[in-house]
């Protein structure tokens, strides 16, 4: 059966969607199958992988609305153990559409129900904001991965991120579990990061992974050519930082 992770924080320019692309390749790359399921309407994770966003008919806005099989909306990547439910802007009709559906919550777990025992890993990119798609997302996932930049304020907002995820565990998926937290966009050469590293463990704990994901330029370039850090330059420190964290995911 599938583990479904989910990865998110309201705030944007964390890491989110550079975390869920590159730790699916290297899941993927460690001969584990996975599926990545693009959630944000901006659809980075999309053509983050390599994947036309403006070319393709059906998205995940279809398979949450009822209107598509979800065998339907899945798209091969590069790598052949790595597939991709695709989502573009028609995403954020789903909102709209939904509101006065009583099941507008659990239209994702529904969606991924028929794919649990097809996949070993099923990752999850949501938008920056705690609304309905990242509440969808919440309610479908075994668990949760929160990067967090290594910048100032970065522990700000994360009390409201934690209250949703209480608030969810209590009333749409008791078993949701914290997975970690994700240090992201770390210079090692500013106090500031080490900072931030030293109060993410002193409020987490064991919850903050052991891998760092480091400020680093060549996992900011790789998405511009459509492809995850260790297809662009595998020999980066980028790309090593996420073959750790998914050793780490692949042993919790």
């Amino acid at each position: 059966m599938a583990q479904i992770l989910c990865i998110a924080n309201q705030k944007g320019g964390v890491g989110k969607t550079t975390t869920a692309v590159n730790l699916s390749a290297a899941l993927a790359v460690s001969e584990k199958r996975t599926l990545l399921v693009d959630c944000d309407p901006q659809g980075n994770a999309t053509s983050g992988i390599g994947i036309d966003k403006t070319s393709i008919d059906r998205t995940l806005y279809h398979g949450m609305l009822g209107e598509a099989p979800v065998q339907s909306l899945i798209v091969n990547s590069e790598i052949d153990s790595l597939k991709v439910i695709p989502s573009n802007v028609e995403l954020i009709g789903y909102e709209i559409e939904m509101i006065s559906n009583s099941q507008r919550e659990n239209a994702l777990k529904k969606l991924l129900a028929d794919l649990e025992n097809s996949y070993e890993f099923i990752i999850i990119d949501c938008p920056p904001s705690l609304s309905l798609l990242t509440v969808n997302a919440l309610t479908a996932a075994h668990s949760l991965l929160i990067p967090l930049q290594c910048e100032f304020y970065a522990l700000e907002g994360l009390g409201q991120l934690l209250q949703t995820v209480r608030r969810i565990k209590h009333s749409l998926n008791p078993n949701l579990n914290i997975a970690g937290i994700l240090l992201t966009m770390f210079d090692k050469r500013t106090n500031l990061s080490h900072q931030v590293a030293e109060d993410a463990k002193k409020h987490f704990k064991d919850k903050v992974f052991k891998s760092v994901i480091p400020r680093n330029i060549r996992l900011s370039e790789a998405p511009s050519f459509g492809k995850p850090i260790l297809m662009y330059d595998a020999t980066s420190a980028g790309a090593q930082s996420y073959f750790d964290l998914a050793k780490e995911i692949i042993n919790m």
